[in-house]
């Protein structure tokens, strides 16, 4: 089975899908889209209609480079509000054979959240930090193992519902069913995931358009979470003010001739506009520059600030990802507030070479890793529709109750 899996970004500024297949251990992007997002205030829904009207008319492209229709998704939610809670479950292995499988480690893990889940919070993610066979090997896949006894220590992480609901209901809406939710945290972790990461402490910090998500992860596992509001909307919000154009005339210079360090910047690159009044100006772009760098800037030192008090441990990377980090010589300004401790990521997966996509890409990589710790394979497409498919030469790269009833479902049942 072709292991093909999509994913749903639902951000303020934008709406982004991914639809990639995992071969070899890699992900090959075989549809990606993005759309002006409606509806999404600071990630959360303001106005359920405009953000579906948003994700049909990306889904729509979708289906069309693909020419089927996606039914299942994976999506993110904002990470506010979270609650983390370290925890323990464990299971006594039954098979006749004694041998630990997929469906142990999900009994096990199951144990950690029963009846730990406040009532009015989802939970969004189980991230075992090891497990214990049969009360004295540690181990951190224990699969295979001959034993009795299987105990997971965990990090559990839930959401308020409120925060949770309201974005699934509109997908569920539309007609998706939705397999699977998680942070654009875990995501961005997960896009550029190595080994060193993997087994070292540190952060990721998404700069979007009007947040910045700060996360710690600790050998891989997303230990705390806080957001910053304010993003490369700041930035749009001081040129429009400064010199008095519209939303589109900022957004253009943000994007075509603004530097967010001044130090390449140059007085002689300029592009001509109208203000309000339709009085036509002439910017330069080592003033611009000046102007984005300080709110540039500002954002660096509140990361910094917020990274102070989300822990006390001494981290070996920090990792920026998001829009606003394609800026022109962001990684100078990132330099000049953090020295050499903070890098931006680089994604290489052709068709989403673009921070923006950092989460989309992900949770895919997220929800495979799941199945692959379960020892199963899943894919959004019946075997039927992956032959068509392949048959019509579509595939291209181009840039219960309960919910956790239904989403969890996919790693503990199937």
């Amino acid at each position: 089975m072709r292991k093909i899996i999509a994913s749903v970004d639902i951000g303020s500024h934008s709406i982004k899908v991914v639809v990639g297949e995992i071969h070899k251990n890699k992900l090959n992007v075989l549809a990606v889209n993005e759309e002006p997002s409606q509806g999404i205030g600071r990630g959360f829904v303001v106005n359920s209609q405009k953000v579906k009207d948003s994700l049909k008319a990306c889904l729509d492209q979708i289906e069309e480079t693909l020419g089927l229709k996606v039914r299942k998704v994976i999506v993110n939610i904002p990470a506010r509000d979270v609650i983390f809670d370290m925890t323990k479950g464990k299971t006594t292995i039954t098979n006749t054979e004694h041998i630990i499988s997929g469906d142990d480690i999900a009994r096990a893990l199951q144990g950690c959240v029963y009846n730990k889940i406040n009532p009015k919070y989802e939970l969004v993610s189980i991230m075992p930090i090891y497990f214990l066979v049969d009360e004295e090997k540690k181990v951190a896949d224990p699969k295979g193992i001959i034993a009795s006894k299987l105990e997971v220590t965990s990090i559990i992480a839930s959401a308020l519902k409120t925060n949770v609901y309201p974005i699934l209901t509109c997908l569920e809406e539309l007609g998706l069913e939705v397999i699977d939710i998680t942070f654009n945290n875990i995501g961005d972790f997960y896009a550029t995931s190595s080994e060193v990461l993997a087994t070292s402490n540190g952060a990721i910090v998404n700069v979007g358009h009007e947040v910045t998500d700060v996360a710690i992860f600790n050998k891989g596992v997303m230990a705390n979470c806080t957001s910053i509001n304010v993003g490369g909307k700041n930035i749009e919000n001081d040129i429009k003010y400064i010199y008095k154009v519209q939303d589109k005339d900022a957004k253009k210079l943000k994007e075509k001739l603004a530097l967010a360090h001044v130090q390449m910047a140059s007085s002689s690159e300029k592009i001509k506009v109208k203000t309000l009044e339709n009085e036509e100006i002439e910017i330069n772009q080592y003033e611009l520059s000046e102007i984005v760098m300080s709110r540039v800037i500002e954002i660096l030192n509140l990361v910094k600030k917020e990274l102070n008090y989300l822990t006390k441990k001494q981290i070996s990377y920090i990792m920026f990802t998001g829009g606003v980090t394609e800026m022109s010589d962001f990684k100078i300004a990132l330099e000049s507030v953090f020295g050499k401790n903070a890098s931006v990521m680089n994604l290489r997966e052709l068709g989403v070479r673009n921070n923006k996509y950092s989460s989309c890409v992900g949770m895919i990589k997220y929800f495979n890793n799941k199945m692959i710790f379960r020892n199963k394979e899943f894919s959004i497409f019946s075997i039927d529709e992956q032959e068509e498919l392949g048959s019509h030469d579509k595939v291209v790269n181009v840039p219960e109750t309960s919910v956790l009833g239904k989403l969890f479902g996919y790693f503990f049942d199937n």
